[in-house]
């Protein structure tokens, strides 16, 4: 079974709110008075969406900011967990027993 993309925030940004909305990311930019270079960059998937941005995106699209948090936690850890796959797999669990 192939493994599907690690998915950045920036990529659903994109494809799930600006495009259908027909917003541009000058647009966002303007809006929310973030800077049109970090609205491009996590357009790009170069940039991680701070608490800041997930504020100023929630208000503006009417979603939450831990969705927009959510969205980063969750191509951040998949991201890890690829760069240290092996060192992980030498983990042992702890058993740990409550008295």
């Amino acid at each position: 079974m192939e493994k599907l993309k690690n998915i950045h925030p920036g990529e659903i940004l994109l494809e799930e709110f600006l495009n259908p909305m027909g917003v541009t990311a000058y647009k966002l930019a303007k809006d929310t008075a973030i800077p049109q270079t970090r609205v491009s960059e996590i357009i790009k998937g170069r940039r991680r969406i701070t608490a800041d941005t997930a504020l100023r995106f929630s208000k503006y699209f009417g979603t939450t900011p831990k969705f927009w948090l959510g969205l980063q936690d969750d191509f951040d850890l998949e991201e890890e967990q690829h760069l240290i796959f092996n060192e992980l797999s030498n983990i042992q669990t702890v058993d740990y027993q409550v008295s």
